[in-house]
């Protein structure tokens, strides 16, 4: 099996590798990497979704130079690709001193100005852009040494002909040429082999593949405000076995952090974890004790686990093949599937190539409101109580009731039992949203405010374990915690938010003295207050 260091990529380009959680390249990685590595044009036929963008970043990002002059020109047919191709080689180069850009249509020019004038090394963009500043002589080919086309097929389709073979002829002839392509039409071969020198021809295309029978849905969300959208679809859903996927381990471990912060029974896997933790892991989810795996995708590889409910796509994978494998696990043996996908604005495309690979449709749902928590709550109650209603050997309540009931009415005796058991007060009061962010206060908890945060290096257990230690409420009680830059909140139960405010004060977290107080709403202009 072919590694990324096998592959000839610099040491700072794997160690950002590693950070990403990327243990093994791609078939189209392992051909495009050592090729680009010697020089050669490439001319490439590979899907959308083959992990192509680190195909052609990694050894650009290996041979780039230290000069501020564009040295490598990424021509993408849309403003959105262009956007992802940056990040992705922000990403893999976030440990060396590379600049790159993306120019694009639609964003304000004088932004781009002053990014050009800085000095950059990589410039990643649209056709008609790329030309405009070329045009107004505020970025040079002439130091261009590689010439990247991304999606060929797809700019020649949004008729970007012309453009492409203008730009080309105000590059160096002495550049190196690669062009990534998911169809080879005869235009698409034609311009390739116009402008590459004796090219390497690879091919990579993944057969049609199939997804599962099993519901596919997803929620299009605030990047700031996944979590607490994870958090309102498990509320609503109550799933009894669930794995939640993530694209990397840094991520699988923030996200097991911070469910467990706020209550969920979760557990996390990935490559980083002994043989004996992995197996203390899988036992816990496999007998119920924990009810979320977090997982990344191949850790989650081998993994036999039967009877899983529900499959929830943190983040969206990156290629087809990844999302079918994904929720293939649930649904099995003939039973009911549910796979939901958390997506932002800027997956959208990634969705849409992946419901085309899959012949799928994923529906769309609108998120879960604080009513709909609420009554599935209620509902849940309802089966409890006739569960319990079923079983019987009532006689101590009934006898309890009937002395209650000579002052009061059948039905008010059994809401104002309800209520209790539900730990509700009144809906202004705990459907409050705090923080801008759309996370409601849990009925029954009372929404504390910390000036601490991540900046102070502050880990839901540390507040966890300064409750524990200093009120001696046990960690079960304590409810969500959401920690901010510069400030946190935790919710606790109603009868003892004073208690804690009392044993917090003067207690140091890491350092760091604690000012406690009661959150409020966000006042009109979006700032915390208290």
């Amino acid at each position: 099996m072919t590694t990324f260091s096998e592959l000839g990529l610099g040491e700072k380009i794997l160690i950002a590798l590693r950070e990403l959680g990327y243990d093994e390249p791609t078939p189209i990685q392992a051909q495009a990497i050592p090729a680009m590595l010697g020089g050669r044009d490439l001319i490439a036929h590979a899907q959308t979704g083959t992990g192509k963008t680190a195909a052609f970043a990694l050894p650009i990002l290996t041979r780039l130079s230290t000069e501020l002059v564009p040295q490598v020109l990424v021509l993408t047919p849309t403003r959105e690709l262009a956007m992802q191709v940056a990040e992705a080689i922000f990403r893999y180069g976030k440990h060396t001193a590379a600049r790159a850009i993306p120019i694009y249509g639609g964003q304000p020019i004088e932004r781009q100005l002053r990014a050009l004038a800085r000095g950059v090394q990589i410039v990643v963009g649209t056709p008609g852009r790329i030309m405009d500043h070329m045009r107004r002589g505020t970025l040079s080919l002439d130091a261009i040494t590689t010439v990247v086309l991304d999606e060929a097929d797809e700019m020649l389709d949004m008729g970007f002909a012309e453009d492409i073979e203008y730009i080309f002829q105000q590059t160096p002839t002495t550049r190196q040429t690669t062009l990534f392509s998911a169809t080879m039409p005869t235009a698409v071969f034609d311009l390739a082999m116009r402008y590459t020198r004796n090219p390497q021809h690879l091919s990579v295309v993944s057969e049609q593949l199939t997804a599962p029978r099993t519901r596919q849905v997803y929620y299009e969300v605030n990047p700031r405000e996944k979590l607490d959208a994870l958090c309102r679809v498990l509320d609503v859903e109550t799933p009894s076995s669930a794995m939640i996927f993530c694209r990397t381990r840094a991520e699988a471990d923030h996200l097991g952090e911070s469910l467990q912060g706020r209550g969920y029974l979760a557990e996390v896997i990935h490559g980083d974890l002994s043989q004996a933790m992995r197996e203390r892991v899988m036992k816990r989810f496999r007998e119920g004790q924990a009810e979320l795996l977090v997982a990344t995708d191949v850790a989650a590889r081998g993994l036999d686990i039967p009877d899983v409910t529900h499959v929830i796509n943190y983040d969206v994978p990156g290629d087809p093949e990844s999302y079918v494998h994904r929720i293939g696990r649930t649904g099995r043996a003939g039973r009911a599937g549910l796979a939901i996908s958390l997506i932002t604005s800027r997956e959208r495309r990634q969705l849409q190539i992946i419901e085309r690979a899959t012949r799928s449709r994923i529906q769309r749902l609108k998120l879960p409101s604080l009513a709909d928590i609420a009554a599935r709550r209620r509902e849940a109650f309802r089966e409890a109580l006739r569960e319990v209603l079923e079983a019987g050997d009532l006689d101590p309540y009934v006898l309890m009731v009937e002395e209650m009931a000579e002052n009061h009415e059948l039905v008010d005796l059994a809401a104002a039992a309800f209520k209790l058991l539900l730990n509700e007060v009144e809906q202004e009061e705990t459907l409050v949203s705090v923080e801008g962010d759309g996370a409601g206060v849990e009925p029954g908890m009372t929404r504390l405010f910390l000036d601490v945060g991540r900046s102070n290096r502050i880990r839901p257990a540390d507040i966890v374990g300064a409750i524990a230690n200093e009120v001696g409420i046990p960690g079960k009680q304590i409810g969500a915690i959401d920690i901010y830059d510069r400030f946190a909140f935790v919710e606790v139960p109603n009868d003892m938010a004073q208690r804690v405010m009392r044993g917090l004060m003067n207690v140091s977290l890491r350092g760091k003295l604690v000012n406690v107080s009661l959150a409020k709403p966000t006042d009109r202009s979006g700032t915390p207050s208290r």
